[in-house]
């Protein structure tokens, strides 16, 4: 029998901006949490991903390579983003080449459970819980269901 490889949740080479908050534990590697980011319990952040100031990123999120958040988010609990959309009709299998990016803008709140795969999020958007973004955002408004779709304007 052999030994199993035994990696520890960490936190590496994160660059951080003033007073931000992580709660352990938390796996935070390569990445950048700019000025009063709060990042909760049992969060993975990958490496190169960039948080904005004044983002909140709630527990059991997982935000992978490739995605930028813009400032003043909220990322609620169990929101996971996808960089392999299956471009090549299964999984990437560790090419990189096949993974694409996700950018988040300024003041978008993304609700609970909701799933981002690799789109661009304009400003002031709101992601209702539990929703599957699979295409751009263009026009701030409310979004919901899977796929989601916008179901109204913001006040």
């Amino acid at each position: 029998m052999s030994s199993p490889n035994i990696r520890q949740v960490a936190i590496t080479n994160v660059q951080f901006g003033e007073d931000v908050t992580v709660v352990e534990p938390a796996n935070l590697y390569g990445c950048t949490l700019a000025d009063n980011v709060f990042v909760g319990p049992f969060v993975e952040i990958q490496k190169g991903v960039g948080i904005g100031a004044r983002t909140r990123v709630q527990s059991h999120a997982f935000i992978c390579e490739l995605v930028t958040v813009g400032t003043d988010c909220f990322i609620g609990h169990g929101v996971m983003f996808i960089n392999d959309p299956f471009i090549k009709g299964g999984p990437a299998r560790g090419d990189k080449t096949c993974w694409r990016p996700t950018h988040v803008g300024n003041y978008v709140s993304i609700g609970s459970n909701a799933t981002i795969l690799p789109v661009k999020i304009c400003d002031g958007v709101v992601i209702g819980a539990g929703a599957v973004v699979t295409r751009d955002i263009n026009e701030p408004g409310v979004y919901a269901g899977n796929p989601a779709r916008k179901i109204r304007n913001l006040a």
